[in-house]
């Protein structure tokens, strides 16, 4: 889903202002989620980073400290510097620790000014802590990055992107508020963004609510400002687009340059809707990261400053003025009118559960669809995990989850490589 708004959060946000009503866009993003550590798998998660960072210095012609990454054998073996890969140790491990070295460093990885994100070292160290487990078979190949620019700073290329879109001007009040259709320039895509009143909630879930979880407590109350919300989850039609702009061919909006320069995912490795179906389904299997690098990409094609909702924004959204577990009510056994989740996701001929189109289930009573259910979806957050670890944040339920994880209070985490 997408927003347009800034709301209390625990971290700022950027924002197009105009008069009083500030403007942003909040997408909502599916992703399989649970409260448990999620496993990195080695071939979508571990084996990108890898082959564009490391195989090039590492392979079978000279490999830099003798050391190869093309292939398990010699990835475990090591190399003049000795292991390099101890499974559940990834303070041990070379591969992972290398990445933190100063940039002067003779084996730092990747070398010299080229740096991994964030996300991409907490990725690793996840893989190894969890066993380093890597299939039989699989060899690396090195890759070249394609487009865009590698640098880590975002700043700049937001606040470009924002000095292009506030010369458009914003609504004078929350009065002047509408819903409207946006069009993905150069396309036929559409998407639907709902007003969202401002006002005052209690998030969170008292402790007699069946399926309340201890980190819906306490409950407090927060403020938020209006805001757009896109009708429905962000769909395949409309984040395709993103991923392969040379096959789309979609034309610039805002700013050709802005857009361009937005870096796009890496071309996946397989067919990521799992054969659940894409034409009106949401997008799935894309990190929290990527999501917000859609925002990015969407904001300069259309003027319109679109963001993930933080977690505030998000429940607030879902609840839509109620007070009660679901926006609907507290019976759950109504659940199925409003959500696709486990009772009732596989449909027809389908051969086990699955997502299912966006829209088809009652809406929310602000008009949103899918608030409950369908496909988890992606929020501004991050949290504090067990070890330390930096995890971000998502809300919703999913299709293959139990009612209680589809009440509007109900938060889920994972690592920053979850997809």
């Amino acid at each position: 889903m997408i927003n347009r708004s800034y709301a209390e959060s625990r971290k700022p946000v950027l924002r197009v202002y105009s008069k009083c009503i500030p403007l942003v866009a909040i997408l909502l993003f599916a992703a399989p989620f649970s409260r448990a550590e999620q496993k990195v798998d080695f071939v979508k998660d571990v084996q990108p980073i890898l082959e564009f960072n490391c195989v090039r210095c590492h392979h079978d012609e000279k490999p830099k400290g003798k050391f190869r990454l093309d292939n398990k054998e010699g990835a475990f073996k090591g190399g003049e510097d000795g292991v390099m890969i101890v499974p559940g140790h990834p303070e041990k491990s070379g591969v992972y620790t290398n990445t933190l070295l100063a940039a002067d460093a003779d084996m730092k990885m990747p070398p010299k000014d080229e740096n991994l994100t964030k996300e991409q070292k907490e990725t690793l160290r996840l893989w190894i802590a969890q066993g380093a487990v890597w299939p039989d078979g699989v060899k690396l190949v090195s890759r070249k990055k394609e487009g865009g620019s590698n640098t880590n700073d975002e700043t700049a290329l937001v606040a470009d992107i924002y000095t292009h879109i506030s010369a458009s001007g914003n609504p004078a009040s929350q009065a002047d508020m509408k819903a409207y259709t946006d069009t993905i320039p150069g396309t036929k895509v559409t998407f639907d963004m709902i007003p969202i009143p401002g006002g005052s909630f209690t998030m969170g879930s008292p402790d007699a609510e069946p399926g309340h979880q201890p980190d819906e407590s306490p409950q407090h109350k927060v403020t938020i400002s209006p805001f757009w919300m896109e009708k429905c989850e962000v769909t395949w039609n409309e984040f395709e687009l993103f991923m392969y702009p040379d096959k789309k061919g979609a034309s610039s909006g805002v700013s050709k340059n802005d857009a361009d320069v937005v870096t796009h995912p890496t071309k996946p490795y397989v067919e990521m809707s799992f054969g659940m179906g894409k034409e009106g389904f949401p997008a799935i299997s894309m990190t929290q990261h990527a999501a917000n690098k859609y925002c990015e990409w969407l904001s300069a094609k259309t003027g319109h400053f679109y963001r993930l909702p933080t977690e505030a924004e998000w429940e607030y959204a879902c609840r839509a003025g109620t007070t009660t577990a679901y926006s609907f009510g507290d019976d759950v056994s109504k659940l199925g009118d409003y959500a696709w989740f486990a009772d009732n996701s596989k449909v027809g001929d389908q051969e086990k559960n699955q997502y299912q189109k966006v829209g088809r289930k009652k809406p929310n009573p602000w008009g949103l669809f899918d608030m409950h259910g369908n496909v988890f979806e992606w929020c501004d957050d991050a949290e504090n995990a067990p070890g330390g670890a930096l995890y971000r944040a998502a809300r919703g339920g999913g299709w293959n989850y139990d009612a209680e994880h589809c009440r509007a209070a109900n938060p889920s985490m994972g690592p920053p490589s979850l997809r």
